[in-house]
């Protein structure tokens, strides 16, 4: 059953974009006659209309938002300066929502006029498979009822968590780039796998799966990590000889430090966005 939307406009139709899109609507929460797509590039826009049955359109300049619309602002952070301008004459009231990295809700509800309820959302890449995690942070003229649409979109596609605009970097640094630590362990735990014999492709799936289930099993359970490291390294076993290598190779030390530099560099894009800096670089998470 859909939530109480009006219209729902996407501004961006990119790969994050593309998956809230694909999610919201095979969660049956959005109708494809509700939404519509900006989106500036010719094939995916038709690509897009062709495979969702959605309105595409080139610019904003036909868009007309009302309260009770939402719209999803997916665009990179370095075009946001660009965007805001033109949604301010076009919102009216909506509720809008920001993936855009490292944008804050000082910056966006200043480019908005006084009435937009703004929410800042750090969704991650498996919401493209409906299980991602999204950070969700209200602006302040956000109403409970608007947080309740916003956590019921997000966790179509996932989970969701509401926190402070504070954590955000802090949370983004795990869940919005976690995705590539996880993979690197996989891709590391498979190539030692071949290194012992495996088949590449089996040794990938034993990394994948395992991993998955481990996270399967720490969500449903609420277990402490080290209930589940304790339950598999048997006294004495190949397991607590494995863990006792990692240890010496620093592994803890490393995620600490790849977490503060990950929330160090979200601080710097914070502050060339406030400062209207062009941005050298983004990652798209």
């Amino acid at each position: 059953m859909s939530v109480e939307i009006g219209k729902f406009l996407f501004v961006g139709g990119g790969a994050m974009g593309e998956a809230l899109l694909a999610g919201f609507v095979s969660a049956g929460l959005l109708r494809p006659q509700q939404i519509s797509v900006v989106e500036p590039d010719g094939d995916r826009r038709i690509r897009l209309v062709d495979t969702y049955g959605v309105e595409g359109l080139e610019a904003l300049t036909p868009v007309v938002l009302h309260p009770g619309d939402v719209c999803l602002l997916a665009v990179k952070p370095q075009v946001v300066g660009e965007v805001l301008p033109q949604l301010a004459l076009r919102l009216n009231g909506a509720l809008l929502l920001s993936i855009a990295a490292g944008v804050t809700l000082e910056y966006l509800e200043g480019a908005l006029p006084d009435d937009t309820p703004v929410v800042r959302v750090m969704p991650n890449t498996p919401a493209m498979v409906r299980v991602g995690m999204a950070l969700l942070s209200a602006g302040q003229r956000v109403e409970p009822a608007h947080m309740r649409i916003v956590v019921q979109l997000f966790e179509s596609v996932g989970r969701a968590a509401v926190v402070p605009e504070e954590l955000q970097n802090a949370g983004a640094a795990i869940s919005g780039c976690g995705p590539a630590y996880f993979a690197l362990v996989i891709d590391a735990l498979s190539r030692a796998g071949v290194a012992q014999g495996l088949p590449r492709a089996l040794a990938q799936e034993l990394a994948a799966q395992t991993a998955a289930g481990t996270a399967k099993l720490l969500l449903d359970s609420g277990q402490h990590p080290e209930v589940l490291i304790d339950a598999v390294a048997s006294p004495g076993g190949t397991t607590i000889r494995a863990l006792a290598e990692l240890e010496s190779g620093g592994v803890r030390t490393a995620f600490f430090e790849a977490v503060e530099a990950a929330v160090w560099r979200s601080e710097e894009l914070e502050a060339d966005v406030d400062s209207d800096d062009e941005y050298d670089e983004y990652d798209e998470e």
